[in-house]
């Protein structure tokens, strides 16, 4: 019995095993169709292109090429309207008060008047320390007998001077290359009388002189420029016809109180922007004779000076022979000297016209400017070497020839 059992419980496995693979078998012949039938499906580029639409392959015939954008155009400034430089002004800073065998110097630590104060150590007074320091006032104090700190004695018939030297020597700022501010020497005059009595007085200190020692610092700003015929405003065109009077005004910007006289002590013109080359031609000179004039016949003349800090002349236009560019360059040597200096025969400003005349009318000035003027005395400004002197020039000026009718 349990034979027969085994053998039926054999059979019905393998009839569920042939049952089963025939059931895996369907499956697995429709799945292979539905993959064939999608894959015919996914290759079909779908309904046909209309007959008259045409399609390609995109190809690339022409380079690619790229390149940054433009930068964007550069904004024209707009200036302030009423722009101007502060002329600054001397600072009041120190005092003293000379008594009979002694001077006591009061000195500011914003010793500049710029709103920083000075290291006292940097500051002394004919090479003594200060003797004292108020914080609340925030002024150093030196005092001295008349005869000590370096004083100088000064002597005349009626009177004696001690001259004391204040100085500033500012400190380096660290290691770097700057600076921002600079030396300072005050000159200090105790004034008493030989024949009467000495009694103390508030003295106000001579800076030494302020205004010299302020402009030895500083660089002045000389220009000359191509003005029009009624002198108003600068030329802006710099073309000429032969015949024409060039108007060249040379003028000096100052920043500091002390009058200022400009002068032009020599001019030539050449081809270009270069003295040295040739053809040249030297028609001012001689420590500021305008030689034009006297050698061509022509109307060339400086105006009547009406300010000191500039000067105006006319220049009758010219070209130079076997140049057909009519270019030239004018170059000059301006200088200043203080307003209150004499017109002398280094310090003028000269026309040939019937003889010589002097543009402030010092003529006899202007004896020697068919000799040599020489170098003369120069007065304490003019000795500032060149910051007091300056080489400019301007061009290319254009001077054509004059048509004919």
């Amino acid at each position: 019995m349990r034979g027969e059992h085994g053998n039926k419980m054999t059979t019905i496995s393998v009839l569920l095993w042939l049952f089963c693979g025939a059931l895996a078998a369907v499956a697995a012949r429709e799945l292979s169709w539905n993959m064939m039938s999608g894959a015919g499906s996914f290759g079909a580029q779908g309904p046909d292109p209309p007959a008259d639409v045409q399609q390609e392959k995109q190809s690339f015939n022409q380079p690619m090429s790229w390149r940054f954008p433009d930068p964007p155009a550069e904004e024209e400034p707009h200036f302030p309207p009423d722009f101007e430089l502060k002329t600054p002004e001397a600072a009041d800073s120190v005092s003293a008060v000379c008594g009979v065998d002694s001077v006591r110097v009061e000195a500011k630590k914003d010793l500049l008047g710029i709103g920083k104060p000075v290291l006292p150590a940097d500051v002394a007074l004919g090479g003594c320390p200060a003797t004292g320091e108020d914080p609340d006032t925030q002024v150093l104090v030196f005092e001295s007998e008349l005869h000590g700190c370096g004083s100088q004695l000064l002597m005349s018939e009626d009177s004696f001077v001690y001259v004391f030297t204040l100085t500033y020597t500012p400190s380096p700022l660290g290691n770097s290359p700057i600076v921002r501010t600079r030396e300072v020497s005050v000159s200090i005059q105790c004034h008493y009388q030989r024949k009467h009595g000495v009694s103390s007085g508030h003295m106000v200190p001579t800076w030494n002189p302020y205004s010299v020692t302020e402009s030895s610092e500083e660089s002045l700003y000389f220009s000359i420029r191509l003005m029009t015929d009624d002198w108003q405003f600068p030329r802006p065109s710099a073309q000429y016809l032969l015949g024409d009077m060039m108007k060249l005004e040379i003028s000096v910007k100052q920043f500091h109180h002390l009058p200022l006289r400009v002068l032009v002590d020599s001019c030539v013109a050449t081809v270009i922007q270069n003295v040295d080359t040739v053809p040249r031609y030297n028609f001012l000179g001689n420590k500021g004779c305008l030689l034009d004039s006297q050698l061509t016949g022509s109307s060339s003349q400086f105006l009547p000076r009406t300010q000191d800090d500039k000067l105006q002349f006319e220049l009758e236009a010219f070209r130079f022979q076997q140049d057909h560019s009519g270019v030239i360059f004018i170059t000059c040597n301006l200088r200043a000297t203080t307003a209150a200096a004499a017109v002398d025969a280094t310090n003028k400003a000269c026309s040939f016209s019937n003889g010589w005349s002097e543009a402030s009318g010092g003529h006899r000035a202007c004896s020697c400017c068919e000799t040599d003027c020489g170098t003369g005395s120069q007065s304490p400004v003019t000795k500032m070497g060149p910051l007091w002197e300056q080489e400019t020039a301007v061009g290319p000026i254009v001077v054509e020839e004059r048509p004919l009718r």
